[in-house]
């Protein structure tokens, strides 16, 4: 009977090169809620919906997980509000009187500006953000406000500007306050909903 495999002299032939794994690329992997940096965007993409802006919270990394998880939960739950069962507001936003402070804050940030489509660009956010400042001093508790800037460069033409909005009559409201100048009007519109 013939033996199979045997090389001269009685030896088995060496065995061929080991074949290389196919290299698969490696996927980036997912952030941990762990790591330092990651945490703060995590904090982000679960609260991206909301109207919260979170900077970056710290979590106490000297603790165990179990301690991390909790303190990590208990930050997201210090966003939102508790059940007061309250159905009405403390205090009613009143339209009068934010209307006259937003019409301060036009006059004053407007007063020597020339139509520039770029510069406008720019300045409608802090405007914006301005006119926030202004309305939450007021102490609306538990209203949201949503604040639009328009810049309408004149030039003989005609504009509507509309907005929809699922609206409670007794309770939410809104300003709109024009600003004109030679060469544009500027329109800001705040519109006040109360978060039962």
């Amino acid at each position: 009977m013939e033996k199979r495999g045997r090389g001269p002299g009685g030896k088995s032939p060496s065995n061929p090169a080991p074949q290389q794994p196919l290299v698969t690329p490696r996927r980036e992997r997912r952030p941990s809620m762990f790591e330092k940096e990651a945490y703060a965007q995590i904090l982000r993409e679960r609260l991206r919906e909301s109207f919260h802006d979170v900077q970056y919270v710290e979590p106490p990394f000297e603790d165990s997980a179990a301690d991390v998880g909790k303190e990590w939960k208990s930050a997201l739950a210090k966003l939102k509000f508790a059940n007061s069962y309250r159905m009405e507001p403390l205090k009613k936003f009143q339209a009068h009187s934010v209307e006259t402070k937003v019409q301060q804050v036009l006059k004053e940030s407007l007063k020597d500006v020339k139509y520039d489509d770029k510069v406008f660009s720019h300045l409608s956010l802090e405007l914006a953000d301005r006119i926030l400042s202004a309305v939450k001093e007021f102490g609306y508790y538990r209203y949201k406000f949503i604040i639009k800037i328009l810049f309408i460069q004149k030039t003989g033409q005609a504009i509507n500007v509309a907005s929809r909005w699922i609206w409670d009559v007794a309770w939410d409201s809104w300003v709109a306050v024009k600003h004109e100048a030679e060469t544009y009007v500027a329109l800001a519109l705040v519109f006040a909903l109360y978060c039962e």
